[in-house]
């Protein structure tokens, strides 16, 4: 992109906002489906900003705009901003302004401010409204700008989707629908709309192309007794799928249809929907007359537990991304000190090497691998232009995955690379303590995420360290990366971890412009074998196979139990790999998960 199309664009927006007698408009990273990676019709934030981080919005003024975002992307964000016209506010620090004051302060008593309601999350939208209306000011919802201003928008993708088979989703759609409503009469709703593309794909079995690194296809739905409504472009269904669903008893109709089908619910219905996981526009589409019921989605609790064949599959998955790995390490081993390294091709070599495997499908995330300074920029992603050369010195850090037909991946390696300063085996070793503390935890039953991320933390904290990014999220199987309700983070959030859940461990700590550290595994909560006289315990099951550097470790800050973990791991992850490697690279492995 050239720097200089961004104030273009800006003055696009404007004049399109002074045509509309808009004062100010908020431009969210997602789309009508409030994904997180939306495919490139949308991605309208990105482009009136030049921002490419995957969290933020835009808000442009008449005289001003600025981007909000997270601690994952002030570096990035900072670099991209520069000479734009946007300003970047960085959110959670003390001195910066929350965003709809910031609009307050920018349009004056009577003025007007414009979002998409397509691309709003209705919870969002009626807060913004509500504060907005205390300030006399108004809201209009039915603005599209990029409609008029983006000559060169993409249009939704028409990729074609693919089913699923129940031997690897481990459920018929059938029986998925029968859940559903088993929950939606507990509810007492007479059906549910459905919205986020991984709980379509998800409760539909449907897999497709439609957006970068989630194998997910751009659709609405609706379940009820009465019958089910697949809302997705026919031209997308071969007609084995046309045919599949029809036997399945599921309507087909066109993807905007969903409005009019909305509109047309029966008086007093009472519709199931999630207040931030469905967009303004589609919410306002409801007739007065139903009762809304507003709960944390079914289908999204349905979809994080995952059911014995999925579990099997994601095993499967580490298998295969272990041996491809295994490949890798011992490629970066001989590649860095002839210096044939840079940070854009570990990324080419590790799409190269998980390619191999069977049932890959793709990359679950665009590969962050960050040398020196680099690693310390959270989301950092490599371009040919300006990526480092990796010299034989100092940490890289590696966060990578693949989607696989069977199971989703997602782990990061901080690796030495050569010598190593006394600060980072410091680092490095708290963090780890952090990892196995969280990876060894046992328990109760209804505990929640944020009860257990002090455990990741707390090595850190003594040391007057810490990290701003949550310690885990939830993963679908062959599904998105990050997927929730379940997460582990400081802040608060109400959903339990239960059985077959998927989630990761990924705590860190980062040196602006030194290095940065992270260590992630994917962890599995499960039954705790033991005396239930107070209930029912979880621990974690981890099943990510690749070995944990051992170079930078500063073994006496480890204590037994830790050393036994590092340990019994190594081992797991030789037993398992091994039978899959060749000669050579199995004496590699060998030597990597030799106890310490």
């Amino acid at each position: 992109m050239k720097t200089n199309e961004i104030p273009e664009r800006l003055s696009a927006i404007r004049q399109f906002m002074k045509e509309k007698k808009l004062d100010a408009f908020i431009v969210p990273s997602t789309d009508a489906h409030l994904s997180e990676y939306p495919p490139k019709h949308w991605e309208s934030r990105k482009w009136i900003s030049g921002f490419t981080g995957s969290a933020g919005t835009a808000v442009i003024a008449k005289e001003k705009a600025g981007v909000w975002t997270d601690s994952r992307y002030f570096l990035q964000a900072a670099g991209e901003l520069k000479d734009t016209g946007f300003e970047l506010f960085k959110m959670g620090q003390a001195d910066t302004p929350d965003m709809t004051d910031w609009v307050i302060e920018q349009v004056s008593k009577g003025g007007t401010v414009g979002i998409d309601g397509l691309v709003y999350a209705a919870s969002d939208a009626k807060a913004l409204k509500e504060k907005l209306n205390a300030k006399g000011i108004h809201l209009e919802t039915a603005f599209d700008p990029f409609a008029a201003i983006r000559n060169d928008r993409p249009e939704i993708p028409k990729n074609k989707v693919f089913i699923l088979p129940d031997d690897i989703a481990g459920e018929s759609v059938t029986s998925k629908i029968g859940r559903i409503n088993a929950e939606l009469k507990k509810a007492d709703a007479d059906g549910i709309i459905i919205v986020p593309l991984d709980a379509v794909a998800w409760t539909f079995n449907l897999r497709g192309n439609d957006v970068d690194y989630n194998p997910v296809a751009v659709a609405y739905a609706y379940v009820s007794e009465k019958e089910t409504v697949l809302f997705i472009d026919p031209e997308k269904l071969p007609d084995e799928v046309a045919g599949f669903y029809q036997k399945q008893g599921v309507k087909i109709t066109s993807y905007n249809d969903i409005f009019e089908y909305v509109a047309g619910f029966p008086a007093n219905s009472a519709v199931c929907i999630t207040g931030n996981k469905i967009n303004y526009k589609l919410l306002q589409t409801i007739p007065s007359s139903c009762k809304i019921i507003n709960v944390p989605s079914p289908v999204d609790l349905m979809k994080s537990v995952k059911n014995e064949t999925e579990l099997k599959g994601f095993g499967n998955a580490m298998i295969k991304d272990g041996v491809a790995l295994v490949k890798f390490f011992m490629w970066l081993e001989k590649a860095v000190p002839a210096g044939d390294v840079t940070e854009v091709t570990i990324e080419e070599k590790l799409r190269e090497y998980r390619s191999q495997q069977d049932m890959f499908f793709g990359e679950s995330f665009a590969t962050i691998a960050g040398y020196a300074g680099n690693g310390a920029v959270i989301h950092y992603h490599a371009s040919p232009d300006s990526c480092l050369k990796v010299q034989p010195e100092g940490l890289l850090l590696i966060d990578s995955g693949a989607q696989y037909k069977d199971g989703t991946t997602d782990i990061t390696r901080t690796v030495a690379v050569g010598k190593l300063t006394k600060q980072m085996k410091l680092d490095y070793t708290n963090v780890l303590k952090g990892h196995i503390a969280l990876g060894t935890a046992v328990y109760p039953e209804g505990t929640r995420g944020s009860q257990l991320d002090i455990l990741a933390r707390k090595a850190l904290w003594d040391n007057e360290l810490t990290y701003w990014h949550g310690t885990g999220h939830g993963i679908g199987h062959f599904l998105s990366v990050h997927e929730g309700p379940q997460n582990i983070r400081l802040e608060e959030n109400p959903t339990q971890l239960r059985p077959g859940m998927v989630t990761s461990n990924e705590p860190g700590v980062y040196r602006s412009n030194q290095y940065g550290i992270r260590i992630e595994n994917l962890i599995v909560t499960q039954e705790y074998k033991k005396t239930k006289e107070f209930g029912a315990f979880y621990n974690f099951e981890t099943i990510t196979l690749c070995p944990i550097d051992v170079k930078p470790v500063v073994k006496k800050l480890l204590t037994k139990k830790e050393i036994k973990w590092l340990n019994n791991y190594h081992k797991m992850v030789y037993d398992l790999l091994r039978k899959h490697l060749n000669k050579e690279e199995k004496a590699w492995l060998k030597n990597k998960t030799k106890a310490i």
